[in-house]
């Protein structure tokens, strides 16, 4: 009931001191843990702060700008090929769980995943046991699924004119922002001028490398030509994107918990963050 959800905000304020979206990003991993403590099947159990202090231990952690963390990277580079039709020919999500410790002794970590079924229908994945290092990746793994494209690039070319319009939509949801985006459009060997008219973003032109690069959901390119007959024949090379999107994860894995057990009782406070980057990202035109 609504009282309820009243203590539980006033559990998370003891913890977090200050109860904000960056500072529940943070400390998921101890609000799962106080979730689990405060109810049972649904049912409310214990609300008070100071008896759940006495079984959660950790203290929560507010968000400082700027401030050094060490934190357990889950990283997805998602591989996709799309016909010139629209269709899918061929994905895959490839991951994994890199770790960063800062921590003395040789204490005990207990990893939790959401799903474990997941890898046993659609992938594969290997981890290590027990290591000796301050950076190393814990677990890797591949996923052979259906990706849903997180880039749609929709190319109309006029042959007559030698015109190209692109229209680009991301896919991914509104509370994710993808960073470092930029993607590669192959063009013309020969041209007399060009005309990029970006509406956002930025428009790079690079003659050596045939391709435009830049930052734009909507762009339009004018490539003049010189007076041929002939049908190119060198072919149309894909559109290649590259981007970054932080706190998302498109296989869908998440670390429910990450505990760090020592002997000598040393508070510890691990951190998790979440990055998806392309891999090998194309779109054939058509």
């Amino acid at each position: 009931n609504l009282t309820h959800f009243v203590y539980l905000l006033g559990v998370f304020s003891e913890y977090f001191k200050e109860l904000e979206e960056e500072s529940i990003r943070d400390n998921f991993v101890i609000i799962y843990e106080l979730l689990d403590e405060l109810m049972d099947f649904g049912y409310p159990q214990t609300t008070d702060s100071k008896i759940l202090q006495e079984y959660i231990t950790q203290e929560g952690h507010k968000l400082e700008t700027g401030a050094p963390r060490p934190p357990a990277t889950v990283t997805n580079a998602v591989f996709l090929e799309v016909s010139a039709n629209g269709n899918v020919l061929r994905s895959e999500i490839v991951g994994s769980i890199k770790m960063r410790v800062f921590l003395s002794g040789m204490p005990e970590l207990r990893l939790g995943l959401n799903d474990k079924v997941l890898f046993d229908n659609t992938g594969r994945g290997k981890s290590k046991s027990c290591v000796r290092l301050s950076q190393f990746e814990l677990m890797s793994y591949r996923l052979n699924t259906h990706v849903k494209p997180l880039i749609w690039i929709e190319s109309v070319i006029e042959k007559h004119s030698h015109s190209r319009i692109e229209y680009i939509s991301s896919q991914f949801k509104r509370r994710s922002t993808a960073t470092m985006w930029r993607f590669t459009v192959p063009v013309p060997m020969m041209q007399t001028h060009q005309n990029l008219k970006p509406q956002w973003g930025s428009v790079k032109w690079v003659p050596e490398k045939r391709e435009i690069g830049g930052k734009e959901y909507l762009m339009r390119a004018h490539f003049g030509l010189p007076s041929v007959e002939a049908e190119d024949k060198e072919g149309k090379p894909p559109i290649s994107v590259k981007f970054e999107i932080p706190y998302f994860t498109t296989s869908g894995i998440q670390v429910r918990y990450l505990k760090i057990i020592e002997k000598s009782g040393y508070q510890a406070l691990p951190w998790v963050r979440y990055i998806t980057q392309n891999g090998d990202y194309q779109l054939r035109t058509q």
